[in-house]
């Protein structure tokens, strides 16, 4: 067998393990796979972006998530081990998918950890009330006898951000959730603190 072909049959081995692991936790994927103009192997600086893949029976909505990240040896892993990136909309808008999907090349740069805080206020549409993400943790699995996870980016505004900056972060969350927004991205939303 060439090394073309073996490579082609790990990244196979790959893909269906990741994918299995995914649909764990969240539920069917959708035949759908959002793939990136340019390829996410030719890089950021070519605009390069990961393949999307879409669960529609996990929330009522769409949860977008990466599907580049584990198994890649160019993530450093975080707490969870190697990891996706996350973003549940509430209808088809691709905003949410579009910005992983871009930000999955930072994760091979910078370990990004549940609980941490990203200022995004220029990504965001004009008029948007969200200004920063917050990563949470969204699932925890075992692909090819690794561990890895889910995080999700859920939108927060200027407010909230500033809570979660003040040591509040716990807090933002459940206020989140209690409000129906939680796993959301909503982006043009009031503050719930």
């Amino acid at each position: 067998m060439n090394s073309h072909a073996e490579s082609e049959d790990e990244w196979t081995l790959w893909w269906d393990a990741r994918l299995a692991a995914m649909e764990s936790v969240l539920g069917k994927s959708h035949d759908t796979v959002g793939h990136g103009t340019i390829p996410f192997h030719l890089g950021a600086d070519l605009g390069g972006t990961a393949d999307i893949v879409y669960f529609h029976n996990h929330v009522d909505g769409i949860v977008s998530v990466t599907a580049e990240l584990i198994g890649n040896a160019d993530q450093a892993p975080n707490s969870m081990g190697n990891y996706e990136l996350a973003i549940c909309s509430r209808d088809d808008d691709d905003w949410g998918a579009n910005i992983i999907g871009q930000l999955a090349h930072y994760t091979l740069e910078t370990v990004l950890e549940p609980g941490q805080t990203m200022d995004i206020g220029p990504a965001t549409p004009d008029g948007s009330s969200i200004t920063a993400f917050l990563f949470c943790d969204y699932g925890r699995f075992t692909v090819r006898d690794q561990n890895a996870g889910l995080i999700l980016c859920i939108g927060i505004t200027a407010p909230e951000l500033n809570a979660c900056r003040d040591g509040n972060r716990d807090r933002v969350e459940e206020l989140l959730t209690l409000s129906g927004v939680f796993p959301f991205t909503d982006l043009h939303r009031r503050s719930v603190v």
